[in-house]
């Protein structure tokens, strides 16, 4: 079996996001379309906390301040989804619903 090598780090450039998923556009040309059900926080965050991201360093990840996520752009070309657990998850959600009471 033969190991994938990145002869250049994939870098993203701009993030978009719909209701049903994500777009980042790479620095070398390439588009990738993520759908949302990959990541639990982003799809059950408000779309303004969806549209609250930012890129770390020169585009290696992105974050969502809001959310607590970060996802690194390898992870995405590799096809990983999120690996949070659902425990991990359920105490997340447990926590905004606790917040807006």
């Amino acid at each position: 079996m033969s190991t994938l090598v990145l002869e250049i780090e994939p870098l993203a450039t701009t993030v978009s996001v719909t209701p049903d998923d994500f777009t980042v556009d790479l620095a070398d040309g390439r588009r990738i379309f993520v759908p949302l059900a990959w990541y639990p926080r982003l799809l059950n965050a408000s779309d303004a906390e969806r549209q609250n991201w930012r890129l770390l360093g020169d585009g290696y990840a992105i974050e969502w301040p809001d959310l607590d996520e970060h996802i690194g752009i390898e992870g995405l070309l590799a096809g990983r989804h999120s690996g949070e657990s659902p425990k991990s998850l359920e105490h997340w959600l447990a926590s905004r619903r606790d917040s807006r009471q």
